[in-house]
């Protein structure tokens, strides 16, 4: 397929996204503790309006545009997304730009990404720019907002086709309700959370090409038994924070009880962690659930002869995944009995989680004992409180296995002696 080809087939893509496009909610998210700001789209200027809000203080404080990306395609939609996010950070520094969503509510995957951005000195420069940016990736949107001389504010929706650009929509803005969901829970699902094998496969394979060393990891898949079935020994899985004490629980648990000790992800793919951790959310994510499906293949085969212990699982995989696409407050969060709190139907359970917390402070004295090389999600979680806690109510919502709260402040003997009661109580019960 040539270039050309390849562009037109975009275009083409982008008009089919954006024909319905009057139709979505806009989300400004104008920082990450904020309610993102709410706003629909309205062929007249008609519709509820305050030019005292703070969607109209903002959107008439400077000259203003937006960028949004359109693709089909999850890998592709989301490396356009961080290439856009790159570049933007390289504006002058007279320009504020923010996350900016374009949804339908309530309707799964429709969520569209983007950035708001904000030129305090109204010049024409920064139009210049992002128009290049527009040009120069076939899934990038551009729209400006002007304001009219009733006070009321428009967008304008703009496309490049045939190398020329031109003005697909404009739309008076009107105020909008907070949805029942937050706007990012919309694509999480098969995005970041990946409740099936197959889903997580099919990210990996399609990215060998980008990632080769993805195919080292679906060759491992493919050796794994699909059908496996947990043996009669329990199977435990500690969960938690960075710094609460898992590696020195699970220790202490394989001596006591005898069993062997696993972790996800595994060892035969740990050492590929940093290299996908650099990768687009989907495919960062979907290694992690082939991760835990290999550490599952392992976890039947063992749970016929001995207690398996499990250093993490889906339950942090989940937990992570959540709490990081989703933005703002812990109230943003999917609620109670949401599916991205429920454990896949095809993955191997454990009869028992076991989630240990300890107070902020106490976290915080750990880490700083500690030198090894940590993830980017790890030091988020020590810079900022907000995701740290985000973290963990989520941990706390999952179910069908709910997680069991073990205090980890305490001595490390009596984390242990509480565990271990904690194993016996259930995992007896499990077995009558």
């Amino acid at each position: 397929m040539n270039v050309r080809c390849s562009f037109e087939m975009a275009q083409s893509l982008r008009s089919a996204l954006y024909k319905e496009w009057a139709k979505r909610v806009f989300a400004i998210e104008c920082s990450s503790n904020s309610e993102p700001l709410y706003f629909a789209l309205n062929p007249t200027p008609q519709g509820p309006w305050d030019e005292n809000s703070c969607l109209h203080q903002l959107l008439t404080r400077a000259q203003t545009y937006s960028v949004c990306i359109a693709s089909d395609n999850k890998i592709t939609g989301a490396e356009s997304y961080v290439r856009l996010r790159d570049q933007l950070s390289r504006l002058p520094e007279r320009c504020r730009v923010m996350e900016l969503m374009a949804f339908s509510p309530n309707q799964q995957g429709s969520l569209i990404k983007g950035f708001l951005i904000q030129d305090d000195q109204h010049l024409k420069e920064t139009e210049r720019v992002l128009q290049e940016l527009v040009r120069a990736d076939g899934q990038t949107a551009l729209c400006s907002y002007t304001r009219d001389d009733e006070g009321r504010i428009w967008q304008r929706l703009r496309l490049l086709t045939a190398g020329q650009e031109r003005e697909v929509s404009c739309n008076c803005i009107c105020r909008a309700d907070r949805p029942q969901l937050h706007p990012s829970v919309l694509n999480i699902k098969n995005s970041v959370i990946f409740c099936k094998y197959e889903d997580a496969y099919g990210v990996l394979a399609e990215c060998v090409g980008m990632v080769p060393k993805a195919k080292d990891i679906l060759q491992l898949a493919d050796q794994c038994d699909r059908t496996c079935r947990k043996g009669p020994f329990p199977v435990i899985a500690i969960e938690g924070l960075d710094a609460t004490g898992k590696s020195t629980l699970t220790e202490a648990l394989r001596n006591s009880i005898q069993a062997t000790l696993l972790k996800s992800p595994p060892d035969c793919i740990g050492h590929l962690r940093k290299t996908f951790d650099a990768k687009p959310p989907p495919v960062r994510r979907a290694f992690y659930a082939l991760g835990n499906y290999i550490t599952a293949s392992t976890i039947a085969s063992v749970s016929e002869k001995s207690p398996v212990i499990v250093d993490r699982f889906w339950h942090s995989t989940a937990a992570y995944a959540i709490a990081t696409e989703i933005s703002g407050k812990v109230d943003n969060l999917p609620p109670l009995h949401h599916e991205l709190y429920q454990w896949p139907q095809d993955l191997v359970q454990p009869d028992l989680v076991l989630l240990l917390t300890v107070d902020a402070e106490e976290r915080v004295r750990r880490l700083e004992r500690r030198g090894e090389m940590r993830t980017k999600e790890e030091i988020e979680l020590e810079a900022n409180s907000l995701f740290r806690q985000k973290v963990e109510a989520t941990y706390r919502r999952m179910e069908n296995p709910a997680c069991v709260v073990v205090d980890a402040s305490v001595s490390k003997e009596e984390v242990l002696r509480n565990a271990l009661l904690v194993i016996k109580k259930h995992c007896d019960s499990e077995q009558t």
